[in-house]
């Protein structure tokens, strides 16, 4: 008999959600917007510290409304991080603009600001510079943030925060996904908490918010009859949905607890295991772990990434490779990318040697056992 399926991370309801549902059942706020939407922008805000929010229907639309809130459009250039997954970039499509991509540090994983430096030295001497910078905060650590808004300061470039993957984790103290002008999350299925599908654009530019969401309201203006001035979009969350996030945001600090511990296991299980390196938490930051992952060197422990991967899903369990950066994407051939040092991309060795392994909250002690016990079988042969 097959054993029941590990899935990498899914969803994993806290119990409130189903009240805020009934509520928005019972005064039939079943349209897209309603009292949910409203209560979720605001204790999402305050939960990281930010002004205000805007819920929409995923993390990509809030990168797009940023983009547009920045007026980058077509023939501009936008620096994006290339380590991540391809939402945090295709919004730059979608407006027209071109993509650079920056490579990672080892450090973090995230944004090198050595690369990030070469870039804008570059569009400075070019005279072109990038309309706003893309900083993808991975697998729940945030980027050198200091470091890449310093850069970016100083030469008038504002910073979107991709917080997507980060939501509960801090930097310096300071909630991941506030420190851009624009910050966003996602409440996609297998996100920390989730929505089933769903983001959030945070800012401390309330004006902008507002902008923001006339825009994903299809920008229909003040009229009796149905009036457009300018292009919207169908991008705003329904009050249903927005009650599952209400209900799941009152669980983040344990699902961030429990993600933590479930680190701190495979890291126990495998600590002498030569060739085995975990992502690293800088001293500067507090990271959820949303995903453990991990780099194999296969020369040091004698079986490759893939060859984990496959054994696991013999055992069905769910593991994948690290994102595929972006520079490598057929999709984005041709786009210039910047390397962390003149003979070193980081992120094409994490792609090369990266694991992710199950990592949801809802799974079992005796369920992470039995991938510990499949990876040791393996290290076996």
């Amino acid at each position: 008999m097959t054993e029941n399926r590990i899935y990498l991370s899914s969803p994993h309801m806290g119990g409130d959600e189903l009240k805020y549902i009934q509520e928005a059942f019972d005064t039939n706020w079943i349209a897209p917007l309603g009292p949910n939407v409203n209560a979720f922008e605001q204790e999402l805000a305050e939960f990281v510290g930010s002004k205000g929010g805007a819920a929409l229907s995923s993390g990509t639309a809030a990168i797009h409304l940023a983009l547009r809130l920045l007026n980058v459009g077509q023939g501009d250039r936008v620096f994006c991080s290339s380590l991540t997954f391809i939402a945090s970039a295709n919004p730059i499509l979608y407006q027209g603009a071109e993509p650079v991509f920056i490579d990672s540090e080892p450090e973090s994983w995230n944004m090198s600001p050595d690369a990030l430096e070469q870039a804008f030295v570059d569009a400075a001497n070019e005279e072109k510079l990038p309309k706003a910078v893309i900083v993808v905060n991975l697998y729940g650590q945030s980027a050198d943030m200091d470091k890449v808004i310093e850069i970016c300061d100083r030469y008038g470039v504002p910073v979107i925060e991709d917080a997507a993957e980060s939501l509960g984790a801090t930097y310096k103290g300071k909630a991941s996904g506030t420190f851009g002008k624009y910050g966003i999350y996602s409440f996609n299925g297998n996100k920390i908490i989730t929505t089933s599908g769903g983001g959030m654009l945070v800012s401390d530019d309330v004006e902008a918010l507002k902008k923001a969401r006339f825009w994903a309201t299809q920008a229909r203006d003040q009229a009796r009859h149905y009036q457009h001035s300018e292009i919207g979009y169908n991008y705003r969350m329904s009050n249903v949905v927005a009650g599952i996030g209400r209900g799941q945001l009152k669980v983040l600090d344990e699902r961030v607890r429990v993600k933590r511990e479930i680190f701190e296991r495979y890291v126990e299980a495998f600590k002498n295991v030569k060739g085995f390196d975990f992502m690293p938490e800088p001293s500067y930051g507090r990271s959820t772990r949303w995903l453990t992952t991990l780099t194999i060197d296969p020369e040091k422990c004698g079986f490759s990434r893939d060859d984990m991967i496959d054994a696991l899903a013999a055992e069905n369990i769910e593991a994948r490779p690290v994102w595929k950066p972006l520079h490598l994407q057929p999709v984005f051939e041709g786009c210039s990318y910047y390397p962390h040092s003149g003979d070193e991309s980081v992120s094409d060795r994490l792609f090369e040697y990266g694991v992710c392994l199950p990592s949801g909250t809802n799974m079992t002690i005796d369920e992470q056992e039995r991938v510990i016990e499949c990876i040791r079988k393996l290290m076996m042969k």
